[in-house]
């Protein structure tokens, strides 16, 4: 009796028409964009657009020499370039519910065992993310712009343009960001068998090489940047290894047996 009501269970949802799926679908994607527009409204009112970009540009600024500024050199670019840092910031503070509202739109078609494995892989990747990027703005940044500014000959005088800086913060973000996801794609390729366990490990001394060509490629031309991408990376590599083989002992499919052998 158990056995068919898990089944059951398992199942339930997954015959829904697909017209409910489609309005489901919409009311999710509402709910999500509502959650992104509200702590857009929040953000608008407090702290405000202009001081977002000041908590943005406080690295940059701090590693300047005194009295030196940003500038900007297109008209509109002091009410664009705030405005898209409070989209941003908008959609990373509603990413929880933007995540939540996905993830409840796929769990009914999935069973048990799936389950088991989608919810932790999409909470851990959201954690990992916002760690790339905090990782990014309060270590990387700050050596970053200090490493650069000592090579700095004393008769230039630094004004970089905000959209330039923007673009370099977003780019940086977004490596990071997608950095600290290692483990998640080591586990989903280990428990999909697309690779053992074994494969990984070896590949170890590759993925080290790899990494640093990816640091090398994505951040600027210092040693200070490719070292702090690189080096998390090949970390977080051995990290997903052992998510891994938990992984792959904790959710693996019920067993298949029959009512006669039950």
């Amino acid at each position: 009796m158990s056995d068919t009501s898990n089944k059951e269970d398992e199942l339930a949802g997954t015959e829904q028409p697909f017209v409910a799926h489609l309005v489901e679908l919409r009311d999710r994607l509402i709910k999500a964009i509502v959650a992104i527009a509200v702590v857009a409204a929040v953000l608008f009112v407090y702290p405000g657009p202009a001081a977002l970009y000041d908590i943005l540009a406080a690295p940059l600024i701090h590693s300047l020499p005194k009295g030196a500024t940003l500038i900007a050199t297109s008209v509109i670019s002091p009410f664009l370039v705030p405005l898209k840092i409070l989209l941003m910031a908008a959609f990373m503070g509603a990413l929880p519910v933007v995540l939540y509202q996905a993830w409840a739109f796929i769990a009914p078609g999935l069973y048990l065992h799936e389950k088991k494995l989608v919810l932790p892989l999409v909470v851990s990747s959201t954690v990992l993310f916002f760690i790339g990027v905090a990782f990014c703005y309060f270590f990387v940044f700050g050596q970053v712009f200090k490493f650069i500014q000592s090579f700095a000959p004393k008769s230039i005088t630094a004004a970089p343009d905000i959209e330039a800086y923007l673009s370099f913060v977003l780019t940086m973000f977004l490596a990071f960001g997608l950095a600290f996801e290692v483990p998640i794609v080591v586990v989903v390729l280990a428990r999909l068998g697309f690779v053992s366990i074994e494969k990984l490990k070896s590949f170890r001394g590759y993925f080290i090489v790899l990494a640093f060509i990816i640091a090398a490629v994505i951040t600027p031309p210092d040693v200070v940047s490719q070292l702090a991408l690189a080096v998390p990376m090949c970390l977080l590599y051995e990290v997903g290894i052992w998510a891994a083989q938990i992984f792959i002992r904790n959710t693996q499919p019920p067993p298949e047996t029959s009512a006669a052998d039950s």
